[in-house]
């Protein structure tokens, strides 16, 4: 910021003026800054906006293929961003192999295939929403590739649901730690605002995600393979709002 004292203000015509101080010589006023009529010294600066804006008006680039809106946004920052837009996508498309398991005939546990569907929907919302980030900062969306997720979640040992549910859980924890790596390279590039967008928008959510399905593994756990997933799937499907 350009700054500069302000000024004193003085009046030769009016002897008088508490911003004037007789000198030896009669008619001689040595000029004093003062802030309002208490006679104390004026500190103050001045901020000259235009001509602040000069340096600013260097760095609006005029290539068309150059975003106008980005300003202090690394390209760390907006690398990281791209490989988490890739990490929601990939646990959507698991979360969505999931539901199409469960929704078959033989296996019929719709419970359980409405909450992974709910799962994969919302990770799929986290992707676009960083999308709509990169964008909003200026950089450009680079979209890898997805593979291909696992289609049977039959275990011999813990039966499919419970196996799918574990499953659920290291994915959480998973996405957990790629959105605290974005977090870092944000804090290491000093992008304040990138840090808060984390934060705000998925730190808390995705805590709360992991204690739920912690819990629904633990439920599981409890019930065994037999009539008890039945019921447990029920309570999943006329439950409000069981998205991961």
């Amino acid at each position: 910021m350009l700054l500069r004292t302000a000024p004193p203000s003085f009046s030769p015509l009016n002897p008088s003026s508490s911003c004037t101080t007789r000198h030896s010589h009669p008619k001689t006023f040595l000029p004093c800054a003062t802030k309002g009529s208490n006679n104390r010294p004026l500190t103050g600066v001045v901020f000259e906006p235009f001509e602040e804006v000069k340096k600013e008006l260097d760095l609006v680039p005029t290539l068309p293929q150059a975003s106008l809106a980005r300003q202090k946004y690394s390209h760390d920052c907006e690398a990281t961003i791209n490989e988490q837009i890739n990490v929601e996508y990939n646990v959507s498309y698991v979360y969505h192999a999931m539901f199409a398991y469960f929704d078959r005939d033989n296996v019929a546990l719709k419970g359980l295939a409405k909450f992974f569907k709910e799962s994969s929907e919302e990770e799929r919302e986290h992707a676009e929403k960083l999308m709509e980030y990169q964008n909003k900062r200026g950089g450009k969306v680079k979209l890898q590739s997805i593979v291909m997720p696992l289609s049977e979640f039959d275990h011999e040992e813990k039966g499919d649901a419970l196996y799918a549910m574990e499953l659920a859980l290291s994915l959480e924890k998973l996405t957990n730690e790629k959105l605290l790596n974005v977090h870092s390279v944000a804090s290491k590039n000093n992008d304040v605002q990138l840090a808060d967008f984390i934060e705000s928008e998925f730190l808390g959510e995705q805590v709360e995600a992991i204690k739920k399905i912690s819990e629904y593994v633990a439920q599981l756990r409890r019930v065994g393979k037999g009539h008890g997933v039945w019921h447990f799937d029920q309570m999943l499907l006329h439950e409000e709002g069981v998205a991961a």
